[in-house]
């Protein structure tokens, strides 16, 4: 190999190696500033919801009354909510998303114990929600039965209560 031959692998190793420098830096710039935009409008987003609810709640105890004990409660079902089974409330779940109706999917994150009744995640909140991302991956049979907002609707309504 002669002197301009090794000058000119030389010349071409520096000017891949600059390509790579380049292409590499090109992309830092890239994801640094051209995508910081979109990055920081998610993050900024402001969410508004509004909500309102009405219980209530009526108890009669007649206890001092001999003879007469009356206990009349008009209070959320709970009972039939504990009593389904964890694909159920993640059919339930899902199907409430699918409806794209904020207020009912607040009504049934509330029954199912996801969210307090102010409206803030409870205790729950997280560990199903990272559950359900497994379960929506396992269960496309079901998403197919609820593929509408209206069948969805149906659903919940049939379920909730």
């Amino acid at each position: 190999m002669n002197r301009n031959q090794k000058i000119a692998l030389g010349c071409g190793g520096a000017g891949c190696l600059g390509l790579v420098v380049l292409v590499i830096a090109g992309c830092v710039f890239y994801f640094l500033f051209y995508n910081a935009p979109a990055r920081r409008s998610y993050a900024n987003a402001n969410y508004n919801f509004n909500f309102n609810t009405n219980k209530n709640s009526n108890t009669n105890d007649n206890s001092e009354v001999p003879g007469n004990i009356n206990a009349n409660s008009n209070s959320s079902n709970s009972s039939s909510i504990s009593s389904m089974s964890d694909d159920d409330k993640h059919k339930l779940y899902y199907a409430a998303g699918m409806t794209a109706d904020g207020e009912l999917v607040r009504r049934v994150s509330v029954k199912l114990g996801l969210m307090d009744e102010d409206f803030t995640p409870g205790p729950n909140y997280e560990k199903f929600v990272q559950e359900h991302i497994g379960w929506v991956l396992r269960n496309t049979d079901f998403i197919q039965t609820v593929n509408t907002p209206e069948k969805a609707r149906a659903y919940v309504n049939e379920h909730l209560e």
